[in-house]
């Protein structure tokens, strides 16, 4: 008795995408690939980021929590914040990430 045997479909491999791009990425981005040491800026798609955006803006985004709406420390924050609004946007981060506050939210809408 023969036994006859179908081909059995081959796994592909777990990493490969199924449509790569035309311009593939590094596999990995380094701090120092975006900021070279000594550089605290750098131009993406025509807005000037500086190093330490990120931060400032968790700073402020946290310190908002602890100020009462309607005091000037309060409107100095929401005036930071929107001023680095356009900073998280070209980089991407606001893609990736949602805040967690209702207030920082809505501030992030009014600037988009």
């Amino acid at each position: 008795m023969s036994h006859s045997s179908s081909p059995q479909p081959q796994p592909q491999p777990q990493d490969q995408h199924p449509h790569p791009h035309p311009h593939p990425h590094p596999p990995v981005v380094r701090p120092e690939d975006v900021l070279p040491e000594g550089v605290d800026s750098t131009a993406i798609n025509g807005l000037t980021v500086r190093k330490g955006s990120v931060a400032a803006f968790v700073a402020n985004a946290l310190r908002l929590d602890d100020l009462t709406e309607g005091t000037p420390e309060h409107a100095a924050v929401v005036t930071q914040l929107r001023e680095l609004a356009p900073a998280l946007r070209t980089i991407g981060l606001l893609d990736v990430f949602r805040p967690r506050s209702p207030v920082v939210e809505r501030i992030l809408a009014e600037v988009a």
